[in-house]
This record gives C-alpha cells, sequence and structure tokens, in this order.
C-alpha cells in the first residue's frame, strides 16, 4: 500500500513540475478572440492579469468575465478599447468607473444562475485565470476563498492557467482542484487583499440592534460584507446555535464562533458546518479557513439555489439596499442609471427565507445617505433596476425601527416605511403618499 501511495504521490509531483512555467509564457497561449474568465474577489491572480495586459499589443477582442474583483483592472484603461472588452456580473470599485464611461459592461444575472450561462455555453469560455493554494501530496490545489462561479468556468475553459500562491488558504467542500485539470501552474507568492472593518457608526449599532430582535436562536443566517452585517454580528452576543448558509462572510463571525454562538446544530443542510461560496475580510479569516473542516466552500448554484436555501429552518437573509420605495420595490444595483454593484444573490436568499419554515427576509439600510437624502423614496431615480420587487419584501429595517409589508396595501405599506424613515423626510414622504394614495373623487 505504502509504494501505491508513493508512486501516486511521484505522479502528482511529476504532473506539477511539468507544468511549472512563468506568467509570461504561460498567457502566451492566449488568443485574439478569446473569452477569459478570472477568478474572482481577492482570488484575482494579480500575476497573470499583469502579465495578459502586457501583452496587449499582441490582442484584439478579448472579451473579459467576471464578477467583483480586487487589485488590477488596467485591462478597463482607455488604451486597450478595442483590445480588452470587460464584463462583469458583479461591478467592484477597480472597474466602476470603466462601467461609467463605457469601457466595461454590465451583465445583469442572479448569481446562482451565473455557472448555468458557461455550463450551457450561453457565455462560452476558452480561458480562466485562477489562484489556488499549493498542491498537497497527492497533488490537489484549492480554489480558497472563492469557488461561487469558479467551478463551472474551470470545467468549461479550454486553457485553465494557475497563479499558485502560498497565501491562499485550503478550502474544503467544492474547491479541490487537481493538477491534472490545471494547463500551466505559474508560482507567484502574493499577499491576499484585505478588507478590514473600521469602527461601527452609531447609527450602524443602532439598526444592527433592530435587525438582531429579529434573528431567532438556532436560525441559519444569511449577510454581507460592510458595516450593517458587522453590527447585526456584534448584536447576537446572546443568541444560542447560529448556523451559516451564505454566499459570503467576513470576520464578523470570528467572535460568534469563538464563543460557541455559532455552532449549525439545527441546520438541514450542511449541518454543523458553515457554508459559503466566497469570502473577503483580514489575515485573520484567511488563516480561520485555512485546512478548517467546519468551513464548506461550495458552489453557487448550489449555496444561492432557493431550493436549497429553503430547507434550513429559520433562514434569515438579511441584505441591503441603496433605496426602496413607497411600495417596497428595492433599487441594490445601481443609483438611477449609474451602475454600482449587482443583482448578486440578493434575491436568491430574499425568496429563499420566505420560503423557509420560520424564515425571514430582512432588508436593511440606513435612513438617509451621506448628503442627507432619503434611501425611501416615493419613486425610484429614473433609470434604476427594481432587484427586489415589491412583492418579495417582509421586513425593512433603519436605525429607526423595523416596518414589516408582507401582506399589506399600498397605502399601508408607505405608512409602515414612513415610520421608519428619517424625521427630515417624513412630511415630504407623507405628502408624496398622500397624492399617490388618496381617494379618488367621484
Amino acid at each position: 500500500m505504502r509504494n501505491h501511495v508513493n508512486r501516486y504521490v511521484f505522479f502528482a509531483f511529476l504532473i506539477f513540475e511539468m507544468k511549472n512555467t512563468t506568467a509570461d509564457e504561460a498567457v502566451k497561449f492566449i488568443k485574439s478572440g478569446d473569452h477569459i474568465f478570472i477568478h474572482t474577489a481577492v482570488a484575482a491572480p494579480q500575476l497573470l492579469v499583469k502579465a495578459m495586459v502586457a501583452r496587449s499589443a499582441e490582442l484584439r477582442d478579448i472579451n473579459i468575465y467576471h464578477l467583483h474583483t480586487e487589485g488590477d483592472a488596467s485591462y478597463t484603461n482607455d488604451e486597450f478599447e478595442g483590445i480588452f472588452n470587460t464584463h462583469a456580473f458583479f461591478i467592484g470599485k477597480n472597474v466602476r468607473d470603466a462601467v461609467a464611461r463605457g469601457r466595461a459592461v454590465y451583465v445583469p444575472a442572479f448569481l446562482s444562475e451565473i455557472p448555468f450561462l458557461f455550463r450551457k455555453e450561453i457565455i462560452p469560455l476558452a480561458v480562466s485565470l485562477i489562484t489556488v493554494s499549493p498542491p498537497d501530496i497527492h497533488g490537489f490545489c484549492s480554489l480558497g476563498t472563492s469557488v461561487d462561479t469558479t467551478r463551472a468556468a474551470i470545467e468549461m475553459s479550454e486553457l485553465v492557467i494557475a497563479q499558485v500562491n502560498k497565501f491562499m488558504p485550503r478550502t474544503h467542500g467544492d474547491a479541490q482542484i487537481h493538477v491534472s485539470q490545471i494547463n500551466f501552474l505559474v508560482q507567484g507568492d502574493n499577499p491576499l487583499p484585505e478588507s478590514i472593518s473600521g469602527m461601527l457608526t452609531a447609527e450602524s449599532i443602532q439598526i444592527g440592534a433592530h435587525v438582531a430582535t429579529l434573528v431567532e436562536d438556532r436560525a441559519a443566517i444569511q449577510m454581507g460584507i460592510g458595516d450593517i452585517p458587522n453590527a447585526v454580528l456584534a448584536s447576537l452576543q446572546h443568541h444560542k446555535d447560529l448556523g451559516i448558509h451564505t454566499e459570503m462572510f467576513s470576520d464578523g463571525i470570528l467572535p460568534l464562533i469563538e464563543k460557541g454562538i455559532i455552532t449549525g446544530k439545527y441546520k438541514k443542510k450542511y449541518k454543523n458546518k458553515i457554508v459559503a461560496t466566497f469570502v473577503m475580510g483580514s489575515r485573520k479569516l484567511y488563516d480561520f479557513i485555512d485546512d478548517n473542516p467546519m468551513i464548506a466552500m461550495l458552489e453557487c448554484s448550489y449555496v444561492n439555489d432557493t431550493s436549497v436555501i429553503r430547507q434550513n429552518p429559520k433562514t434569515t437573509a438579511i441584505n441591503s439596499a441603496i433605496e426602496i420605495d413607497l411600495t417596497g420595490q428595492v433599487c441594490a444595483d445601481s443609483i438611477g442609471t449609474y451602475m454600482y454593484s449587482g443583482v448578486g444573490g440578493q434575491m436568491d436568499f430574499i425568496r429563499g427565507a420566505s420560503l423557509s419554515e420560520g424564515g425571514k427576509a430582512i432588508l436593511a439600510l440606513p435612513s438617509s445617505t451621506s448628503k442627507g437624502l432619503s434611501r425611501i423614496v416615493p419613486f425610484l431615480k429614473e433609470g434604476a433596476g427594481v432587484v427586489t420587487t415589491r412583492a418579495h419584501i417582509h421586513y425593512v429595517v433603519t436605525e429607526y425601527g423595523i416596518a414589516y409589508l408582507y401582506g399589506k396595501d399600498m397605502k399601508e405599506r408607505a405608512a409602515e416605511l414612513i415610520n421608519i424613515a428619517h424625521p427630515n423626510h417624513k412630511e415630504s414622504l407623507s405628502r408624496a403618499a398622500y397624492e399617490r394614495f388618496k381617494p379618488s373623487k367621484s
């Protein structure tokens, strides 16, 4: 048996050595007209992206597809027009200006369905640029912080180029990939980008406290990243046996795990495990997920599948928005016509939580913008997208309280939302509601 294992290890090592090359050599196999996928969030392979951009003079009509990515996105610079065409399923800070200038475009899609766009070749792929951990003795690398749509992209690409990064944590679940599935391996040890949260504002702390009153013991939670999710998590210090089934998480869950508040004991799907499809946070978070069997990193077609989400009892989905109108229509991807982020998994989880036994769909947002404008509005801005419809909304939370819209008519919804609006805007919102919903004269 030992000889058999040694032989297997030897062949895995041999494959690894045969595929080892430089970034410049690997990207020479990218051809004009190729459709290229770039790994998500902090897993975006910086070395490979820079090497691809360095070849720009030799290329034309490259179509790049990705979700949110961190780091270099110089392929969206004006000088590369006609060379690199960027299609973003979710708009990160590094491509937001390019989308506004027309140098990149937004592709609306539910996160749960993007793998199907690849597998059904609605969006065909030729190349995947990914980051992996170094292989183990059996030749298995890990996709680490981001499985999401990457698994499907790898399966459907003719060419897979991987940056092997010792800073990429090894994660379990769908993250494992054997070196035999990779065409070229490029050594490149870059510390992963970190997202460090600052001090919570009084506003976000109050929102978190309100949301925490809706979260029950034994609930399975979905949340995102930022002040409000962190404030909610900080307000759950006295809860018991919470579970995590979420598209992503950050450092905010770590204190709850350390205190035994997050256990996953009452989940139906992946009991006792934390389920996510990508993570983004500090080095402490990346160290925590490294080779941690408690963490199951799974493809988003599963994690965000409504039929899966609803099976966990008391699923509690906590999402945010840019603005919400008086009828409950939610815009979460744009500021008017200015594209800001994306559809993501909001609808996947709001619907899944609504169908879960004892589940709750929560929309949490500050009552006003940093400029003092109301986020609760009579009408969404011209060009704003409806990410979540008025029929899907249950709870809306601001620092001024909780509105419950489910089953309420349009006038009742307006009254509920005005009640949690900023005091500076209640009068104007009340006038707008009266003008819209006043009884018609006979």
